[in-house]
This record gives structure tokens, sequence and C-alpha cells, in this order.
């Protein structure tokens, strides 16, 4: 997969891609990235990439100009190409999912009051909202998006390990337990010490209704 992070603040995006699993799937060409400075495609002396938004109000706007050079630069036409924005449709696993198969992603990395009109109804193909909460850029919504949508990539993580995972059979992950088998006076659940796999098995399932009833009911709905 080849994903290609248009940014204003390049030094917030490259560290992700050189650290813990990421730098692995970079390193094993699973994963292709390209961090773009907007900025280096601004025309004036000063590089400016915002200005105040016609109609009035608070905050300043990111200028069409160095967003649409640096989308043509990558060839965002045709590819699929994501904003992060509040005001976009709700994240969640089944679109992580649905994202994974892509060969090719184009995110925009938005500041200020957001981007101009112009560049979402010339390029943008998906508005997404990470959750119900404004951030102060885009940068850290998109690697969320990045970060659930590489890993179910084959060969990044193991498949039974995503199998597991909250939300595949639409509950919480059950509880984790490793060693000591006692700590600060609490033991691990005897039966995760039984070796009786199907026992440990209904253990985690009870216990991720459980979880799920608990912390996120409208998900048993």
């Amino acid at each position: 997969m080849v994903l290609r992070v248009l940014t204003l603040f390049p030094d917030m995006v490259t560290p992700y891609f050189e650290s813990s699993i990421m730098k692995r799937a970079v390193d094993k060409g699973i994963v292709h990235y390209q961090v773009v400075n907007i900025r280096d495609f601004a025309t004036d002396k000063h590089k400016s990439c915002d200005d105040a938004p016609y109609g009035g109000g608070a905050g300043m706007v990111m200028k069409p100009e160095p967003l649409a050079g640096a989308l043509d630069s990558v060839g965002a036409s045709g590819k699929r190409t994501i904003y992060p924005t509040p005001s976009g449709r709700v994240f969640n696993q089944a679109a992580a999912e649905e994202l994974a198969g892509e060969a090719e992603l184009v995110f925009i990395c938005g500041h200020y009051e957001g981007i101009d009109q112009r560049i979402i109804d010339l390029y943008v193909d998906d508005e997404i909202t990470i959750g119900n909460y404004v951030l102060s850029s885009g940068e850290v919504a998109t690697l969320t998006i990045i970060d659930t949508v590489y890993r179910l990539l084959e060969g990044v993580i193991n498949d039974e390990s995503l199998s597991e995972e909250s939300f595949v059979n639409g509950l919480l992950e059950y509880p984790h337990y490793t060693r000591p088998e006692v700590f600060r006076g609490v033991r691990v659940p005897d039966v995760l010490l039984s070796g009786h796999h199907a026992k440990i098995q209904a253990w985690r399932k009870e216990h991720s209704a459980k979880k799920t009833a608990r912390v996120r009911p409208e998900l048993l709905l």
C-alpha cells in the first residue's frame, strides 16, 4: 500500500513511519509512504498557505492554490483522497477494512478553520471524522486513520491477533493478564492458568460480552 500525506507540518508525520510496527512494515515493503509539505507549493515570498474566509468569521482557511499544487504533485485525481474533518462521516472498523483494500491512499491534513471547499469538491473522495470532537490539526486524525488501516494489511500483524480484537465479532475484547500470577494481591483468574482451552475460550467470550454491555451497550443492539 502507498500512503501519501499532505501536511503543513512534516515533522509531526514523518517520525510515525520511522517507528515501531510501521517501520517494520515499511522495511518489509508492505507500506510505502510519501510526506509532502504543502508549503512547498505556495507561490508568494512568505509561503502563505492560509487566508481570511470570505463572508467573515473567526480563524483562517487553507488556500486552494498550494493544496492543489501538492495534490497534483502526487497525482491525487483518480486516487482515493481522504480529508479528515469534524464534519465528515464517523470512522469505524468497517471503514478501516474498506480502506485497507485500496492500493493507494492520499490524505490532506487540514489546519486552522479547514480547507477551501473547492479542494473538497475537486479532489476529495471521503470526508472522515475520527470522533465527535474537534482537533487542532488534521495530522493526528490522519495518523489515527492510517494506524487502523495499515495494521490490517497482510504481513503486518498475524491473523490470530486480528481475529480476536475489539469490534471483529461486534464485541469489545476480553481482559488480558500476564506474569506475575499475583500483582498487589490480585490473582490472575484460575481458568486462564488451567490450560483447558475450551474453558478459556468460554471465559473470554463471557467477559467480552460483559465488558461490551458495561462500556458500549449500543454495540449489542
